[in-house]
């Protein structure tokens, strides 16, 4: 009975049967994405390592990286701003053929214009993360998927499974380069060329976990009916919300001197369509982010690779060793996001994680030798991903529900955009000698993201449109009330080892009871 309590205990505590009672389509995407992560995982081992046996200089492999990301720029905006018009499962598919094409070229050529036309106009991760269309359109079906309760604990094991994934990647990467170098007539280019092979047909897996997804994933048609200010054109080119003090859409009564009308329609802002309120705090959330990812741009892992084999010149499957010993850190690192999130608040899991990683950036370059270098990766790698569940709760809780898609699509666009110039600076660096003042700079800026965050949105109030949805939300405030009741008796159960349930105990209360732990309920972040 005390084992049983045990396992009941995790099996809550780590948000399985949050993840469990989402579905088969949050499943099925979850393993996409890991599938697609083993994928990327083997180009932050050796996508820059291949460019420098293909004898391409520092400057034009950064080059390379950033008009790659520019691509994924484009491609993602795209994609993700017609996902909800032509199907979100028909993009994800069509984007996974796009990968499927990008890894056959590579496979193949080894021309550099050749290889950036399919890196530009195709999908090939130039720095190892999720860049694309895949993961806002991915993030936005589990968002509606899942319930605010809930949704935290779900997309931690998204990260968690993509981060299990590079580490799969990066490890699997190593070694098949180390074991094709060493068959007679393979030189080190045929071996990377093999591992483009493998990514090719993750891209294939790809294809055949979106043609098993439900019609569940698609945008709703009542929440696109839903308040005629919201439904009125996220993608559409309608009026977007009225603004605070504006008048009602024109109808047969309203007079034409409110409203001239004109041969053409008024042109309007794009994010003009996106409500007021989404807007004044994606705004912060935006220029924050920008700072981030204009770092992680600057030191991505191919790039930390390639920092790490110029200066001690280690073996490939020694430093796919590495690689995949951080990547599988991260993994556990994001197993606790879920958890901590439900006791710290979203912001704060964000902020206290990613700071000590952010330190670990900073110090980078300074050891001389291998094992200090090695556990400053690890600290970097270990913590770095923890913050990736908690960020897209924080805007699925800010944003409106029918909203999410654009807006995830607009903050995966920016950031891929800010990551763009990383890339080349660090090349120029890289060039001149200087390689090891990216990661100081990389580092502060991290740092300064994270202060920020902190100091900005720590306070602020979350699923306040989630509960516009239901009136008065009291189904919400039950949801989480009931969450967070039945984690109470789980742990109470473990403390003392009483195998019976505590929840006919919970029945009994008293009414006044109910109301008093009512009033205690808080929908805020953290709080």
């Amino acid at each position: 009975m005390a084992f049983l309590s045990h396992v009941k205990w995790l099996y809550r505590e780590f948000g399985l049967n949050s993840l469990y009672d989402t579905g088969r389509d949050a499943w099925l995407i979850i393993l996409a994405r890991c599938m697609r992560m083993v994928a990327f995982g083997t180009n932050s081992l050796i996508l820059a390592l291949f460019f420098s046996s293909l004898k391409f200089s520092d400057s034009y492999i950064g080059l390379f990286m950033t008009l790659t990301l520019i691509g994924d720029v484009l491609l993602s905006l795209l994609l993700t701003l017609v996902a909800d018009r032509i199907g979100r499962r028909r993009v994800l598919f069509c984007g996974s053929v796009l990968m499927v094409i990008s890894g056959a070229v590579f496979a193949y050529f080894e021309n550099y214009w050749i290889l950036l036309i399919a890196a530009v106009l195709g999908v090939i991760s130039a720095t190892g993360s999720d860049f694309g269309p895949f993961r806002a359109i991915e993030e936005s079906i589990l968002s509606g998927l899942t319930k605010p309760n809930t949704r935290a604990e779900v997309i931690a094991w998204y990260v968690t499974t993509a981060t299990l994934g590079q580490s799969v990647g990066t490890e699997v990467a190593g070694r098949i380069v180390h074991h094709l170098q060493g068959r007679e007539g393979w030189t080190l280019v045929d071996a990377y060329h093999g591992v483009f092979w493998m990514y090719s047909a993750m891209g294939g897996l790809n294809m055949v976990m979106m043609l098993l997804l439900s019609d569940k994933c698609e945008v709703k048609k009542k929440e696109e009916a839903d308040d005629g200010e919201d439904a009125e054109g996220l993608l559409d080119g309608e009026e977007g919300e009225l603004e605070e003090g504006q008048q009602s859409p024109m109808t047969p009564n309203t007079p034409t001197s409110q409203t001239p009308i004109t041969s053409k329609p008024p042109k309007q802002k794009f994010f003009a369509q996106i409500s007021k309120d989404t807007r004044s705090s994606m705004y912060k959330l935006w220029a924050l982010l920008l700072i981030d990812s204009l770092a992680d741009g600057m030191v991505p892992l191919s790039l930390t690779n390639y920092y790490l084999d110029q200066k001690f010149h280690l073996k490939k499957s020694t430093l796919g060793d590495i690689t995949s010993a951080a990547y599988f850190l991260g993994f556990f690192g994001t197993i606790f996001a879920g958890p901590l999130s439900r006791r710290l608040g979203l912001v704060n899991t964000m902020v206290f994680t990613h700071l000590p990683s952010s330190a670990a950036v900073l110090l980078f370059s300074l050891p001389n030798n291998v094992p200090m270098c090695v556990i400053l990766l690890l600290i970097r790698m270990g913590l770095n991903n923890m913050d990736q569940a908690p960020r897209t709760s924080l805007i699925a809780a800010i944003v409106r529900p029918e909203e999410r898609t654009a807006i995830m699509g607009i903050t995966s666009m920016l950031r891929t955009l800010a990551s763009t110039t990383g890339p080349t600076v660090t090349g120029v660096l890289a060039g001149r000698g200087r390689f090891w003042i990216a990661f100081v700079v990389a580092g502060a800026l991290r740092i300064a993201y994270d202060l920020g965050l902190w100091a900005i949105f720590v306070n602020l109030k979350l699923h306040v449109h989630e509960e516009e949805k239901d009136g008065n939300g009291e189904v919400q405030m039950r949801q989480i009330r009931d969450s967070g009741r039945e984690r109470m008796n789980d742990e109470e159960e473990l403390g003392d080892l009483v195998g019976d349930s505590d929840d006919e105990s919970e029945s009994g209360r008293s009414s006044e009871d109910f109301k008093r732990e009512r009033k205690g309920v808080d929908l805020s972040d953290g709080k």
